[in-house]
């Protein structure tokens, strides 16, 4: 094998893996914000339904792979030049594993459009179809979180409404845990066995241990436990979602270099994206789960229908709109209606957002020109 297909090969790998790092706890971080499901169970999670909407991309989601291969944004000559097929996934890629270290949830689509973009202006600096660019790429990025947002605002009051009305309420619960008392004067064997002694020790109002919880029931079943498994399900619904709008993305990037099949690509992608989920997504998942707003599960049940029905939508009409922006958007949303949001941290991720796109572009530029040299 010679260098350029062997560093294909790799650089669409390496992009895969920082997508997986970045972006696979991103569908179940309201699981773990809300106190549903520990971080191992979420992410166990996570992977299943991502892998799962991977393999689901390969009959759906066709339209993201010739979207994210270049074809329509440059000339066919363009496309096929290897220096440009490495430069793309090696400059997204670095991208999105550099937020990743500092804990920044950006969006991998954002950094493929920049990397596309800075490389194909090397490349062919007069060859960029802007309308494709605009109206195919950067619309449905820009309007999707929008759309999320007023989602959540719209459609949160409305299922608090009903909850109210079915006589649901909301409860705070007292958190029971074990304490070791302390010891007294004694012979040694009497101090020891005092040293044992665990007596309950009742805390409230703390962060780590106290929760919000539904108390009621709706045509005989009690509302929590329903509402903690359905909670489940729309997160694994957001990481299928994620999995089908992804995968084809970065998969198209291998198909450039005519080395592998649609089938071979995606299989690749869905197995590198879930290694780099299983060990890089602690520091985004932190940032996701408790750093954007705080969360119950009926909050985060909410945020992921909404995160759910956009991006299955998106990927349905060939439509690169990005998960994490989606979701970002719909914890927005919740946070903004339930005066919950942490604003220093929101505009540290839309700066962070600002500043993906520029710099995944100047990369790609760079390792374009080196390439070519």
């Amino acid at each position: 094998m010679s260098f350029l297909p062997f560093l294909l090969l790799i650089s669409g790998l390496l992009i895969a893996f920082a997508n997986g790092a970045n972006d696979n706890f991103k569908g179940v971080a309201t699981l773990l914000g809300s106190g549903v499901a520990s971080y191992r169970k979420a992410l166990v999670w996570a992977t299943l339904t991502t892998g799962l909407g991977s393999v689901t991309a390969l009959f759906l989601a066709q339209g993201l792979l010739a979207a994210f291969s270049g074809k329509g944004l440059l000339p066919p000559e363009v496309v096929d030049q290897p220096s440009f097929a490495c430069a793309v996934p090696l400059a997204a890629g670095s991208t999105v594993l550099l937020a990743t270290r500092y804990g920044f949830p950006i969006s991998t689509t954002h950094a493929l459009i920049g990397a596309l973009v800075g490389a194909g202006l090397v490349a062919s600096p007069a060859g960029i179809q802007t309308d494709q660019l605009l109206h195919a790429l950067l619309l449905p990025l820009l309007l999707s979180p929008v759309l999320a947002v007023l989602l959540a605002v719209v459609v949160y009051p409305v299922l608090r409404s009903l909850r109210v009305r079915s006589g649901i309420s909301k409860e705070t619960c007292v958190c029971v845990g074990e304490r070791v008392i302390g010891s007294v004067p004694g012979t040694p064997g009497a101090q020891a066995a005092m040293d044992m002694v665990r007596l309950p020790e009742l805390t409230t109002g703390t962060e780590a241990t106290c929760q919000i919880r539904y108390n009621g029931a709706l045509l005989g079943v009690r509302a929590q436990p329903v509402l903690n498994g359905t909670h489940f399900l729309s997160a694994g619904a957001v990481s299928f979602a994620r999995g089908l709008n992804d995968t084809p993305k970065i998969a198209g990037l291998l198909l450039v270099g005519g080395g592998l099949s649609a089938t071979p690509a995606i299989s690749a992608v869905a197995v590198t994206m879930a290694v780099g989920g299983w060990l890089g997504a602690r520091r985004v998942a932190e940032t996701m789960s408790h750093k954007v707003t705080s969360l119950n599960s009926g909050q985060g049940f909410t945020a992921n229908m909404i995160t759910t029905g956009l991006v299955i939508a998106a990927s349905r009409y060939g439509l690169p709109v990005s998960t994490t922006h989606v979701s970002c958007g719909s914890l927005f949303g919740i946070g903004t209606v339930t005066g919950q949001a942490q604003w220093r941290t929101i505009g540290s991720i839309l700066l962070a957002w600002g500043i993906t796109l520029p710099v995944a572009g100047l990369l790609a530029a760079a390792i374009a020109s080196l390439l070519q040299a």
